[in-house]
Parts: structure tokens; C-alpha cells; sequence
């Protein structure tokens, strides 16, 4: 796959010649030198390549400039002064900074973070109209490689539609002798965007294989099951509240009096999303894609059975390639320095170890109790005193410091919860000590390892997103970091999207319940009817539409935290705002007794509004194209 990442320059330079922010009011050129580009079979592949590289190199594979990570609030960052030195402008957007003189992440355009998409689709057209032209290229070459193209194009048309609702749809460039007026494109309907991407990856899926088989050359490169699977989203995505009937957008229309959003619910919707997710797990099994489960290595001197199992739950995310992920980005999650707490006070003297990265107190409490319901629904613990000390014995040593003072929240949680979070006096696997006897664990007060360093060191919560550091990186005096590239779509997410659209066509049924409770054994809880059941203060929420719904949503942001995914669902579901209004909370990390230390503290107070659902337009693009018109409340 590295051969798609190193792409010829003279191949950029006859794509990119035309500006981001013009690319809507031009006319193609370098006419002459696209022949030249598509003579011969390696100079095609090439500019397949190149195809890639706004997916692969792009904005979109950095996860700062993903509005699914930085957006969600699973992990905030420290602001305002070192978001704007290092340019992490997507976190800052939870802060109310979006703006329509220069967004963040403008992915319409192609600047502040964000890849040019409507160049990157420029390419892929580009490569489908002159694909036939090389004399060497075989067929079954050509027809696999053109999925490739329609895949891409459909995803970056996706890209678009996410953010921003309805965009021009770019079926084919246009011819170099139009009008001004033909060029200055308007947006579509999303409905309309929805079907043609959907349009795009049935063609793909049927031209791409089912598997990779020369997985040194070829890995990262789209299959089959990665075009059905990204379609089951797309179907689900137009099927969700966002885009199905909501009422936000009644009147959003073109200046011609196009209506652009449908404010009529239409289940059928939800209808095509089964069919799309039954399709996508078919060919997902017949590829030999299954749950994931770590095989410890030699050089890991003991591992208990609880370890094992939260090692299984962490690398499902950073053992790059393994058997549950459906799609991988090759591009290197960068990060882990800024996830990872230190360890031990030789850690202290390297400052590269950041630890910015930092997960609010209301994402450690979204994790289910041990007996896999919500803490606020587990009749059998002690929700309203969970921010009481207590202090860890051997029942807890594989999760929590043995004899470590820390707080009740912390006790009885599920192992999604000890895999993913890293906490004051939590055990952390890893970091070059390979047994679980004797593991370093966080002290996050004031003073201690993980606490304040000064110097921009510091996470502002007390909690740490464990999940994405892989455990054979060391970060001690001197760092080396086990490196990963970042998964797109892993199989349990995908069981989850299914049981959605089933629950929202149908209710419950015995086939939700049982694609739930898949991801959920593989986390070692028990069935949700049986959890709710047994445990829960309400025992017959699996029981109504609603009630399961609420499960679902829930379920889907603990195994996908963060993935990357949270921050698109929480949007299409229409709930973002639920999360980002509510104060961001945190310990009061500057004190150095237990006591004063676990009192919750503000961070701060999101902003976010209706209209921050939808991206702005740049005032400068609705300028230069007077057909468009602004999003709704910018």
C-alpha cells in the first residue's frame, strides 16, 4: 500500500493546477497533458494513486481534521493558547470559534485543515473518463480499478454531505467550452447526493474484489466488503434524523425554490439500511472478517485473564490489520505522546510525553457498570456517592493500584471501560513492562507522574484515552512508539448499525437483541435483556422501540470511543447537541489530596447551536458562485 502514498509529482501538478477555492467557477485545462497521464498501465496506476491521496494523505486521514473525532467531546483539549500554536482548530470548534469568514475543516474549499474534496473528486472523474485509453492495461485491471475510482468518488461526495447536507454533485467534469453560468455549480437535494453515492458504490462493489491477496503491495486498497459496508453508513446516515425528515431545515431551499431537504420521515429509508448492513456483514464473513481476540506474545511474562481480555478490547483498535477491521487508512495515527499519561518519574524529564489529550468526566461515566448497564440505571451500585473515596484491594488488582485511594466511580465498571480510560491509581498493561503483575499505574495528582509538568504538559480532565496507545509503545525517558495506522470501520460497529436500522424499522426483535449482544459478549457482558433484567432499575427498556434505541446509541459510543465514529453519529442522530451543551467537567487536577482532588471541576462550556449541525460556506465561495446559497443560521 505504500506504493499508493508515493505518487508522482507531474501527476499532482496536472490535477491541483486549478485553485481549491475556484475550483466550482473554473473550466478544466492541461488537457493536452492527460493523455500523456493515462499512456500506458503504470502511468494510469499512478494517477489511481493520486486518487487516494486526499483519503490517504489528505485531510481525511489526519484524525485532527476529522469532525468525528475532534467535534464529538470524548477528548478535549487545552485551549485557547495551544489550539492556535499548533493549529488543532478542530478541537477549538467546541469553543463557538466556527465562522463563516474562515471555517475550520473546510473541506468545501479546501483549506483551514480541511482536503480540497471537490479536486480530489476532480481526479477520480479525470481517471474514469480516460481509464480505457492505455494500451497495456488488462481488463479485468480496468474494471477493478475503475470500482477503486467510483468508490473514492462516492466517498468524498459522502464526506461532503455529512458536513455540509445538500452539495453539488459532481457526476462527470465539465467540457472546457461552457459558460460562466454552466460552471457555477448549485447544490442538490440530499436525498438526490444520497442516491447517486449510493448509485457509485453498488457500481464499485461489484468491480472490487472480495479480499486483498498481495497484502504487501496491495493493503489499504478498497475491496468489496469495505464498498458495502461504507454504503450500509451512507443508507443509515440518510435514514437518521439529520437528513430524514427534520424539521430544522423546512423552507432550506435554493434561490430558485428547490427545496433541499425533505421534511416528510420516511421509513422505507431505514428499510434499504437493513438490506445494505445484511449485505455488508455477508460479504464482511464470507472475507473472513470476526471479532478479534489477542494472542500474547512471547515476550509478555505473565497476563491474567482480565488483562487478556482488556488487551483484546484495546488492540481490536491498534493491532493494525487484525481480523475485525473491515477498513483501514494508511496513515499513522501520530498521537499516541499526547494520549498517553506518564507512567513513572523518570517519564517526567521527557517532554515529548504531552498528554493533551483529554477525556471529560462525563465520557468516563458513559461506560456501562460490570453488569453492563448504565451507572445511573444499576440498582445494585451506588451511583449517588460515586465520587466518594475508596481504596483498591486485590479483588480489583488487574484494574485499579492495589491499595490505592481513588473514587468509587472507578470501582465495578466494565472492561471496555479499564481498556479505554486511563485514570488516577488505574492500572496501565504495556509501556515495557509485560506483566500484569507488577504494571505501572497513573497518579494524576498534583506532584505525581501523570499530574501538571508545566510547560503545555497537561491533561485538564485527569483522564486519558488509554484505547489509542498501543501497549508495546514505551514512553519512559526516551519514547519509541509502536506505530498504527488508523481503522475506519471495525466489525463491531458495523453488528451495531445493523441492530439500529432493524430496531428503527421494527422495534426489538430477537435478531437486534442478538447482534447487540455479539459486540457485548466479546466485552464479557451479558445480553441486554438479560442485563436490564436483572440489574437495571428499569428492566423492560429493551422492550419498546425507544428505550432500545437509547441502548443502541449508547452501546455504539463505548465500543467505537474514540474511533473516530461518535462525533458523525452524535451528529446524524441529531444528539450532538445533548453532549455539547452540558459543561465539560474534569477533576480538580492541581491538588495533591486525594480529598480535594476528586471534587469535579469545569473545563469549560461548549457552544454549540442548530445550526453548528451543518458547516458553513466560506462568504468568499458564496461570492464567487452566486447559484449557491449559505447553510441554515450562518
Amino acid at each position: 500500500m505504500r506504493t499508493i502514498i508515493i505518487y508522482t509529482l507531474f501527476v499532482l501538478t496536472i490535477t491541483t493546477q486549478v485553485s481549491c477555492t475556484n475550483y466550482l467557477d473554473v473550466t478544466p485545462d492541461n488537457v493536452a497533458t492527460i493523455d500523456y497521464a493515462f499512456r500506458n498501465r503504470n502511468e494510469a496506476e499512478n494517477y489511481l494513486f493520486t486518487c487516494y491521496s486526499t483519503l490517504q494523505n489528505g485531510g481525511m486521514a489526519e484524525v485532527l481534521n476529522n469532525p468525528g473525532f475532534v467535534t464529538s467531546g470524548e477528548i478535549i483539549y487545552p485551549y485557547p493558547t495551544l489550539e492556535q500554536t499548533l493549529d488543532l482548530t478542530g478541537f477549538s470548534i467546541n469553543h463557538g470559534t466556527q465562522n463563516v469568514l474562515n471555517p475550520a475543516l473546510n473541506y468545501w474549499d479546501g483549506s483551514n485543515g480541511g482536503g480540497a474534496l471537490f479536486i480530489a473528486i476532480r481526479r477520480c472523474n479525470i481517471f474514469l473518463e480516460n481509464i480505457d485509453k492505455p494500451f497495456d492495461l488488462s481488463e479485468s485491471e480496468k474494471i477493478r480499478w475503475t470500482g477503486e475510482a467510483k468508490f473514492l468518488k462516492a466517498y468524498f461526495h459522502y464526506w461532503l454531505v455529512r458536513m455540509y447536507g445538500p452539495i453539488p454533485i459532481m457526476k462527470q467534469n465539465l467540457p472546457i467550452a461552457v459558460s460562466t453560468g454552466e460552471v457555477r455549480s448549485v447544490r442538490q437535494p440530499v436525498d438526490s447526493v444520497f442516491n447517486y453515492i449510493v448509485q457509485l458504490l453498488d457500481e464499485a462493489a461489484a468491480s472490487l474484489p472480495d479480499r486483498i491477496n498481495n497484502e504487501v503491495e496491495e493493503q489499504g486498497r478498497i475491496t468489496r466488503p469495505i464498498a458495502l459496508s461504507v454504503k450500509a453508513e451512507v443508507l443509515a446516515t440518510q435514514a437518521s434524523p439529520l437528513y430524514n425528515g427534520n424539521p430544522d431545515y423546512a423552507g432550506f431551499s435554493n434561490k430558485d425554490g428547490q427545496a433541499l431537504f425533505s421534511v416528510d420521515y420516511d421509513p422505507l429509508k431505514w428499510e434499504k439500511t437493513v438490506e445494505a448492513c445484511k449485505e455488508a456483514i455477508d460479504a464482511c464473513h464470507e472475507a473472513g472478517i470476526a471479532f478479534y481476540d489477542f494472542i500474547p506474545p512471547a515476550n509478555i511474562t505473565h497476563i491474567s485473564d482480565t488483562t487478556h481480555l482488556t488487551l483484546t478490547l484495546r488492540n481490536a483498535m491498534t493491532d493494525e490489520w487484525n481480523s475485525e477491521i473491515i477498513w483501514t487508512i494508511n496513515k499513522e495515527f501520530a498521537y499516541q505522546y499526547s494520549c498517553v499519561a506518564r507512567l513513572n518519574a523518570e517519564a517526567i524529564t521527557n517532554y515529548g510525553i504531552h498528554s493533551r489529550f483529554a477525556v471529560p468526566l462525563g465520557q468516563a461515566e458513559l461506560y456501562y457498570t460490570d453488569n453492563g448497564v448504565p451507572i445511573a440505571e444499576d440498582k445494585t451500585w451506588d451511583y449517588k456517592n460515586r465520587y466518594n473515596l475508596q481504596q483498591s484491594d486485590s479483588a480489583y488488582r488487574y484494574y485499579i493500584k492495589e491499595g490505592y485511594q481513588t473514587v468509587k466511580l472507578h470501582f465495578d465498571r466494565e472492561p471496555r471501560f479499564y481498556a479505554s480510560v486511563g485514570f488516577d491509581g488505574g492500572l496501565w498493561f504495556g509501556n515495557g513492562t509485560l506483566n500484569d503483575n507488577n504494571s505501572l499505574y497513573v497518579q494524576a495528582k498534583a506532584g505525581q507522574p501523570a499530574g501538571d509538568a508545566g510547560q503545555g504538559r497537561t491533561n485538564v480532565t485527569g483522564y486519558f484515552p488509554k484505547k489509542l496507545v498501543h501497549y508495546q509503545s514505551v514512553f519512559l525517558t526516551n519514547s519509541t512508539t509502536f506505530g498504527y495506522y488508523w481503522p475506519m470501520m471495525r466489525l463491531p460497529g458495523l453488528y451495531l448499525l445493523y441492530a439500529e436500522a432493524l430496531n428503527e424499522l421494527n422495534g426489538p426483535s430477537e435478531t437486534v437483541y442478538q447482534y447487540i449482544d455479539m459486540v457485548r459478549a466479546r466485552a464479557g457482558l451479558k445480553g441486554v435483556v438479560e442485563s436490564w433484567k436483572e440489574y437495571a432499575n428499569n428492566p423492560d427498556k429493551p422492550g419498546s422501540k425507544e428505550g432500545l434505541r437509547e441502548i443502541i446509541h449508547r452501546e455504539r459510543r463505548i465500543e467505537l470511543s474514540f474511533e473516530g465514529q461518535a462525533g458523525w453519529d452524535l451528529r446524524r442522530w441529531k444528539e450532538l447537541m445533548d453532549v455539547l451543551t452540558d459543561p465539560v467537567q474534569g477533576w480538580d487536577i492541581y491538588q495533591e489530596e486525594a480529598q480535594s482532588y476528586y471534587r469535579p471541576k469545569t473545563v469549560f462550556i461548549p457552544t454549540f447551536r442548530t445550526k453548528d449541525y451543518l458547516w458553513p460556506i466560506r462568504d468568499q465561495t458564496l461570492a464567487e458562485n452566486p447559484n449557491l446559497v449559505q447553510n441554515p443560521g450562518w
